[in-house]
């Protein structure tokens, strides 16, 4: 589910760069990324959701499952808040891919919360 709610941010992004006035704010420096902080953060949050996708297989069980709780709730009210706050008509896709990925991250927490303890022998 990880590598699923990845590829969504990555297309959401790679679509946005067709939207009116992006390439020219890109080039001009004139984004919402225009400072190495913003850069930075933006770096370690598409960061987390691809190394939770090999994590999810390595970790132990009681590491991993913590993890994806706590990720997946960021992310999920990261991407519920910037879905509501696209709901414009070029940013349409944004706000469909934004919800898409916030049921996909609500759903690794649930399958996280639900799932069985570590019987101890």
């Amino acid at each position: 589910m990880w590598a699923s709610v990845t590829f969504c941010y990555l297309y959401g992004d790679y679509f946005e760069l067709y939207t009116p006035g992006k390439v020219n704010s890109l080039i001009t420096g004139e984004n919402v990324l225009d400072s190495p902080t913003k850069l930075l953060i933006a770096s370690i949050i598409l960061a987390i959701s691809s190394i939770m996708v090999g994590a999810s297989i390595i970790l132990k069980p009681k590491i991993n499952r913590i993890l994806n709780i706590v990720f997946g709730t960021l992310f999920t009210l990261m991407m519920l808040l910037i879905g509501v706050n696209s709901m414009t008509e070029w940013y349409s896709f944004y706000a469909f891919l934004a919800f898409l990925e916030s049921i996909i991250t609500a759903l690794i927490v649930w399958y996280a919360w639900k799932w069985p303890k570590e019987k101890t022998i």
